[in-house]
C-alpha cells in the first residue's frame, strides 16, 4: 500500500505525470477535481487491463466528432481520457467503446446519428460487450434524451455538454453497470482545468478561452445547449499554451462561440484584445488564430491589435448571415447593413492584408429575392475571401422555426444559387491576386491524393499544395504561389530559410 499515489494530495499540475497503475483505487474518490477524474480513469484503466488479459488482445475505443471546433477540442480530451484508460483507437466496426460526440445545429444533424445507431446497433448484436456512448450538444435537448431512452435502449452512456470533465467518472459507471447511465446537466458555471487530451496535430492545437453563447439567435439553438457565456482565467489559458508550446505547439487557435465578447463575467473583467496581447509574449508560439467573433462585439482595440501583432494570422472569420438589415433584425443579430460594411471597411483599411471570411443563411422566414439581393452586394462590397453559405434549416426550438413567411424550398435553392455563383467568382478573384508571390506556410500533412506533395496553410488561412515529404510536416516553409485553382494554389518550395522551422 506504501508504493501507492493517493491523489488527495497531488497538485494539479502533476496529475499529467501521474502514474495510473499507482494510484489508490481502493479508498474513497477525492471530491475535488480534476483529482476526481484521475481516480476513475485509474479504476477505468484496472478494468481495462483486466479484459485485455482475459480476451488475449487490447480493448478498442473510437470516437465520431460532428459539428464545430468546440466539439473537435471536447473529442481530443474524451480522447485522452480513453487512452490513459488503456483503450487504443480503431475504427468504430470493431471498437469496443464507441462514443458520437454530436452536434444539433441543424435537425439533419440529429437524424444522422439516429442513422448511425441503427448501424451501431448491428455491431452490438454481434458483439454484446460492446459499448455506446453519446455526448455532445444534441444530448442537450430533452426531447431527444427521451427519445433514446425510449427508442434506442442499447446504448449505454448518455451525457451532454456541461459535464463533458466528468467523462472517466462516467466511463467508470458504465463499465461496471448493465443498465443505460445518463447523466445531462441543464446549467453550470464549472470549469475543470488539467485533463488530459489527446491533439490530433503535434504542431497545432485549439484552446478554449470560453463556452456557451448570450446572442440567442433567432435561427439558433446554441445557447439552449451549450449554456450561457463563461469564461476561463486568463492565467489557467496562458498556462495551458505555455505547456502547449513545451510541447511542440507553434500554432493555436483560441476558440468560443463568440470570442470577441471573452472575460466580460470574470471577477476581474478583460477583453479579448488584451488576452491575445497575453498571449503573443508565450515564447515558441508563432501563430495564433481565433473563432468565431460576432461583428456586434468587434472592437477598434482588436483591430488595432491585429493590425500590430507579427504572429496574429491574417484571417478574420466574421459572420454576415444575411445582407438585409430587415432579416439581420428577424435573426437577433444586432447590427444593420451599414453597420457590417463600415465595420469591414474599417478592417481592411487597418489590416490591408487580412483574409475576411464568413456564414451566411439563405431562405431565412420572411426572406424574399431583395433581401438576397442585398446580401449579394454584400458580398461584391466586403470582397470575402471565401463564404460558406448555407440553406436555412428550420430548427425545433429556435424562435425563426414557428416564424411566419417559411421559405419554400425551391425558392430558396434559387436564391442559394445565385448567391454561391457570386460568391465564389468574388473568391476567386481574391485569390488569384497572390499568384506570384511568396508565403510562410505550415505544412500540415502529405497530400491527401498526390503523395508526392504536402499540404500546408499560409496565415491568411488558404491551402497550398506543393512537392514535398513527410519530413516537413510540422515545418514552416516558404513557398512560391505558382498557379491559383480558386480556393486553393499549386506552389513550389523556395530555397530553405533560417525561419523554415523552430
Amino acid at each position: 500500500m506504501d508504493s501507492y499515489i493517493d491523489l488527495q494530495n497531488i497538485g494539479t499540475e502533476e496529475l499529467g505525470h501521474v502514474d495510473l497503475d499507482r494510484v489508490d483505487v481502493y479508498g474513497s474518490p477525492p471530491d475535488v477535481e480534476p483529482q476526481r477524474q484521475y481516480y476513475f480513469m485509474a479504476k477505468c484503466r484496472q478494468i481495462v487491463k483486466s479484459e485485455r488479459e482475459r480476451l488475449g488482445r487490447p480493448l478498442y475505443a473510437c470516437i465520431q466528432t460532428l459539428g464545430c471546433q468546440m466539439n473537435a477540442r471536447d473529442s481530443e480530451k474524451l480522447t485522452g481520457i480513453l487512452l490513459d484508460a488503456g483503450f487504443e483507437e480503431a475504427a468504430e466496426e470493431v471498437a469496443d467503446f464507441v462514443i458520437y460526440n454530436t452536434c444539433t445545429v441543424r435537425d439533419n444533424a440529429n437524424q444522422k446519428v439516429y442513422g448511425r445507431l441503427g448501424v451501431l446497433h448491428g455491431y452490438k448484436r454481434r458483439r454484446p460487450h460492446m459499448k455506446i456512448a453519446l455526448c455532445g450538444c444534441m444530448m442537450q435537448e430533452a426531447s431527444v434524451v427521451e427519445k433514446i431512452k425510449n427508442s434506442y435502449p442499447f446504448v449505454d452512456l448518455v451525457f451532454g455538454t456541461h459535464n463533458i470533465f466528468k467523462f472517466a467518472e462516467l466511463l467508470y459507471t458504465s463499465l461496471v453497470s448493465d443498465r443505460m447511465v445518463m447523466d445531462i446537466w441543464q446549467d453550470t458555471d464549472a470549469i475543470v482545468e488539467d485533463l488530459p487530451a489527446k491533439r490530433k496535430y503535434p504542431f497545432k492545437s485549439g484552446i478554449n478561452i470560453m463556452f456557451g453563447c448570450n446572442n440567442f439567435c433567432s435561427y439558433c439553438i446554441v445557447p439552449y445547449v451549450r449554456g450561457r457565456e463563461r469564461s476561463r482565467k486568463p492565467a489557467d489559458i496562458l498556462r495551458e499554451i505555455e505547456l502547449l508550446a513545451r510541447d511542440g505547439v507553434t500554432e493555436i487557435m483560441l476558440l468560443g462561440q463568440n470570442v470577441n465578447s471573452y472575460g466580460k463575467n470574470l471577477e476581474q473583467p478583460m477583453s479579448f484584445a488584451r488576452l491575445l496581447r497575453e498571449v503573443e509574449q508565450v515564447e515558441g508560439i508563432r501563430r495564433i488564430r481565433f473563432m468565431t467573433s460576432h461583428p456586434k462585439d468587434l472592437s477598434d482595440e482588436l483591430i488595432a491589435v491585429m493590425g500590430d501583432s507579427k504572429k496574429l494570422c491574417r484571417h478574420l472569420h466574421l459572420p454576415l448571415q444575411s445582407g438585409s438589415t430587415r432579416i439581420l433584425q428577424a435573426m437577433n443579430r444586432r447590427y444593420t447593413k451599414e453597420q457590417y460594411l463600415s465595420l469591414a471597411e474599417k478592417i481592411r483599411r487597418e489590416i490591408p492584408d487580412i483574409s475576411i471570411t464568413t456564414d451566411i443563411i439563405v431562405g431565412f422566414p420572411g426572406e424574399t429575392p431583395g433581401d438576397v439581393d442585398e446580401t449579394i452586394d454584400v458580398v461584391q462590397k466586403v470582397r470575402f475571401d471565401n463564404a460558406f453559405t448555407f440553406l436555412y434549416s428550420k430548427r425545433t426550438g429556435t424562435p425563426a422555426a414557428s416564424m411566419e413567411g417559411q421559405v419554400p424550398e425551391v425558392s430558396m435553392k434559387q436564391g442559394f444559387d445565385r448567391l454561391l455563383h457570386v460568391v465564389q467568382d468574388v473568391a476567386r478573384q481574391q485569390a488569384a491576386r497572390l499568384a506570384g508571390q511568396t508565403a510562410e506556410v505550415l505544412v500540415e500533412d502529405v497530400n491527401a491524393h498526390d503523395g508526392s506533395l504536402v499540404t500546408g496553410r499560409m496565415s491568411n488561412n488558404m491551402l497550398v499544395h506543393f512537392p514535398g515529404g513527410r519530413e516537413l510536416i510540422g515545418q514552416y516553409v516558404t513557398v512560391a504561389l505558382k498557379q491559383c485553382k480558386g480556393f486553393y494554389y499549386m506552389g513550389e518550395r523556395k530555397a530553405p530559410a533560417i525561419n523554415d522551422s523552430i
